[in-house]
């Protein structure tokens, strides 16, 4: 199965190819993930952690089609390095805010998980790729958290971040995504639904 045989199997399931290497594929959703995931048994069935269990459900079976392994972000402790493998596909850059940013999702990225080879492939990452922050005049993401709970030395303040969106004021951030994430550019272009932001903040938020 080449890497377009890929593609193509993937696209069906609201997923695509954010970025590989020689021994990696990362995939992750696109917009029309919610969709399919919305319509699936995992969805609906009432049990704990179901975008992981549709993740390893679609994927297990891609990665035994291919002979690949498939990895996925909550396999751990010990935890894969995901980031750096992301970062380095060349299509992932890390943001002024410490988040990650994706050449075309922004600041929207979901890795759903990595197939790992059982052969190099050629590589399609996109060589000409940019880091979409290079460019951005305005930045618009640097101000948009109302806490400041993000900077660039990756200091992620987690217990703020999720004390304001259990407050009142931290209504808009729950039930249309986190405010960085839609203040960039790029991600307005790839935007999800106010129903799909909404089911990752309550996750996130527990």
């Amino acid at each position: 199965m080449t890497v377009l045989d890929i593609s193509d199997t993937l696209r069906p399931h609201g997923l695509f190819i954010m970025g590989q290497d020689r021994a990696r594929i990362l995939i992750g959703t696109d917009a029309g993930w919610w969709n399919v995931f919305t319509s699936s048994p995992e969805f609906s069935d009432q049990i704990k952690d179901p975008v992981d269990r549709w993740s390893k459900r679609i994927l297990g079976d891609l990665a035994t089609r291919l002979g690949a392994q498939a990895v996925f972000p909550s396999d751990g402790p010990p935890y894969a390095p995901f980031i750096a493998w992301a970062l380095a596909t060349g299509r992932f850059w890390q943001s002024p805010t410490g988040m990650m940013v994706h050449d075309t999702a922004g600041l929207m990225i979901s890795i759903r998980g990595v197939l790992e080879l059982p052969t190099p492939h050629a590589s399609t990452g996109i060589p000409t790729a940019k880091n979409p922050c290079d460019s951005c005049a305005t930045r618009p993401c640097v101000s948009a958290c109302p806490v400041d709970a993000l900077s660039a030395d990756m200091a992620y303040d987690v217990p703020a971040c999720k004390a304001y969106l259990g407050a009142s004021g931290g209504a808009d951030c729950m039930t249309q995504g986190c405010g960085v994430r839609r203040a960039c550019p790029i991600s307005q272009s790839f935007a999800r639904s106010d129903a799909q932001s909404a089911f990752h903040m309550k996750a996130f938020r527990g």
